[in-house]
This record gives structure tokens, C-alpha cells and sequence, in this order.
């Protein structure tokens, strides 16, 4: 696997394919990637279930959003991957590795998908492709995922994923569309020693 510590994530930006799905970095440049980024993060669905750092309005938020996380992949932080289809283009969601460290060969996986695109197992297969790129091409050891409290969907995925419960986190993420007041988090894991899931 080599040492995680001279790698890049952006150079060159790695893409993934499979499943039916493309993988590639989100362009902060593309009115198209701006306006689903922006769609997304204000859809009453995600906003259920995440309350992010600067909660996007419009467009100008978006792409100072967008462009800060695609930043992580130049800082080695991360990699926010825009997930669409192979075939069409369309963009379909994101799944994203952040909180890297490279000491410790560990990240955090998140993943969303737009609402046309929900029930066709899109965060399943691009949740299963990002882990193997972690795993096997950037050489991660461990991959957490965490969900609030209540999302079973977002349970049910990272089962399949092999993603197992380790535990209850206390307090740690915010109540839905607040900031001053937090909601316990169900913790995952997988190892890149574990076994690969069926399919």
C-alpha cells in the first residue's frame, strides 16, 4: 500500500467507477455541481438529519461550502466524491471521507443522495466503491460512519456496507437545524481487515 503519508488526494483526483456510478471530485467551478450542492444541503430531508457547520442559503454559500470541502483533498483531510451516473452524467449524491488522519490510517465516511435519486441503492454502491478506494488505493486502515439517532435508513446502509454498531455516542452532533443543542449519534466502523460484506 506504501506510506499514506506521501500521498495526494487530488493529483491526480482519483475517479471511481462501478455499479453503474462515476465517482469524481465535486467541481467548486460548476455552476451545475454549485446548484445540486446547494439543492442537497437545504432539502428538509438532509436537514433532518445534519446540521452542518454554516447552513447554506443560496448559491454564494454553496460554492464558498462546496469549495471548502473540496479544499480538504488538496489539504489531505479528505475527499468529497460527486456521485453520478456512469452512463447519463446526472448527479445522483455524495459521499464523502473526511477528518483523515494519516498517522492513525483512519476517516469518517458521510453520504447523501438528492431525492430523484433515493431508493435505488445509490448511497449502498457508492458508500461500497468509496471504501474500497480507501482501503486499497489510499492504504486507510479504519473507516467510522456516524448517524444520528433514529436514522435507519442511514443504519440499515451502513450494515450492508459492513460497517458494524460499535456503540451510542452521547450528545454528539446537533439537533436538527440548531446549534445550541445536540442529539446522541450511533457510531460504525469497518477495518480494512474485515471481510467484504455479501453482495
Amino acid at each position: 500500500m506504501g506510506d499514506i503519508r506521501k500521498r495526494s488526494l487530488v493529483d491526480p483526483a482519483p475517479e471511481l467507477r462501478g455499479h453503474g456510478l462515476r465517482l469524481r471530485i465535486w467541481d467548486p467551478e460548476s455552476e451545475s455541481d454549485v446548484e445540486n450542492w446547494l439543492r442537497a444541503r437545504t432539502d428538509p430531508e438532509f436537514r433532518r438529519w445534519n446540521t452542518p457547520l454554516v447552513l447554506e442559503e443560496d448559491l454564494d454559500d454553496a460554492r464558498a461550502s462546496l469549495a471548502s470541502h473540496v479544499q480538504t483533498a488538496v489539504d489531505g483531510t479528505g475527499m468529497p466524491f460527486c456521485v453520478t451516473d456512469e452512463v447519463t452524467g446526472q448527479t445522483l449524491g455524495h459521499v464523502g471521507i473526511g477528518e483523515i488522519s494519516r498517522p492513525l490510517r483512519c476517516g469518517r465516511v458521510g453520504y447523501w443522495v438528492l431525492p430523484e435519486a433515493r431508493g435505488r441503492k445509490v448511497a449502498t454502491l457508492a458508500l461500497t466503491l468509496a471504501t474500497r478506494w480507501a482501503f486499497t488505493d489510499f492504504g486507510l486502515h479504519r473507516l467510522e460512519l456516524g448517524h444520528a439517532l433514529g436514522h435507519t435508513a442511514s443504519c440499515r446502509i451502513a450494515e450492508r456496507c459492513g460497517f458494524p454498531y460499535e456503540g451510542t455516542l452521547r450528545g454528539a452532533m446537533w439537533e436538527a437545524g440548531r446549534q445550541d443543542a445536540f442529539r446522541d449519534c450511533h457510531l460504525h466502523a469497518r477495518l480494512a481487515t474485515d471481510e467484504e460484506p455479501p453482495r
